[in-house]
């Protein structure tokens, strides 16, 4: 009989699921960090090329009954701005390359889809939707969104539709690593967040919204059964402890 103290499994409050994710989320992270940024990089070539050459006349989105009951909120613009870490949280936590390639391509293809979509029928926002005075602690945040994106390229809304896309994502990889639901909780409430900021600062109107909720919600529901199960190939088979 062995003594405790020398029992070779080291015990730790440490729960499975967060050991799970840390563990893949330090695989290869320098590959994922340069493919997540490359994988945004060749997309905005894209998308501004289009937002500045629109292939056809460019269509104003209509308002709806529902627009007007949103109040501009300058301050949304951080939660606007924030999709830009949380797209990059699923693909960060994938445990193995295969997975993480395939859903590069399933990311690429939403993308392709709301590229796609602005040039055959290209979209802007009514212009009288830019014009709301910008208190001045939002001015600096405002005019780099403004700056970089405008008003154009609106239906779908494809902040919305990375949103929805990787939320459904965020909640598989939670899932499969037996994560608490608060997790999963939160991350719901961030992507309500960044939905109502499309609107809340005007970048978007409530058809663009659904427009793009619809896009990513197919997508979403579509990648998982083409894709690499979730099961990391470094996980270690459970040690036996002697008696």
């Amino acid at each position: 009989m062995r003594e405790p103290g020398n029992n070779p499994v080291v015990r730790t409050a440490t729960p499975a699921w967060a050991r799970r994710l840390a563990r893949d989320w330090c695989y290869r992270p320098l590959t994922k960090i340069a493919g997540i940024c490359a994988f945004t990089w060749l997309f905005f070539i894209v998308y501004f090329q289009l937002l500045r050459a629109p292939s056809r006349p460019v269509t104003v989105m209509p308002l709806t009954p529902l627009d007007a009951l949103i109040p501009f909120q300058p301050g949304a613009v951080w939660a606007y701005v924030s999709l830009w870490i949380y797209i990059g949280i699923a693909p960060a936590l994938l445990p193995t390359l295969g997975a993480g390639l395939r859903y590069a391509a399933w990311a690429a293809a939403l993308c392709g889809s709301g590229l796609l979509c602005f040039w055959l029928w290209p979209t802007m926002v009514p212009a009288s939707l830019h014009a709301v005075d910008v208190p001045s602690s939002a001015q600096a945040g405002f005019a780099l969104l403004r700056g970089i994106d405008a008003a154009g390229n609106a239906c779908p809304s494809l902040h919305v539709a990375s949103a929805v896309f990787s939320a459904m994502w965020i909640a598989r990889v939670l899932g499969a690593a037996g994560a608490p639901r608060i997790l999963q909780h939160f991350s719901f409430a961030w992507l309500l967040a960044i939905v109502w900021s499309t609107l809340a600062i005007r970048q978007h109107v409530v058809l663009d919204v659904v427009a793009g909720a619809v896009l990513g919600l197919a997508f979403g529901l579509l990648s998982p059964r083409w894709a690499s199960p979730l099961q990391s190939s470094r996980a270690k088979p459970p040690a036996i402890i002697p008696t």
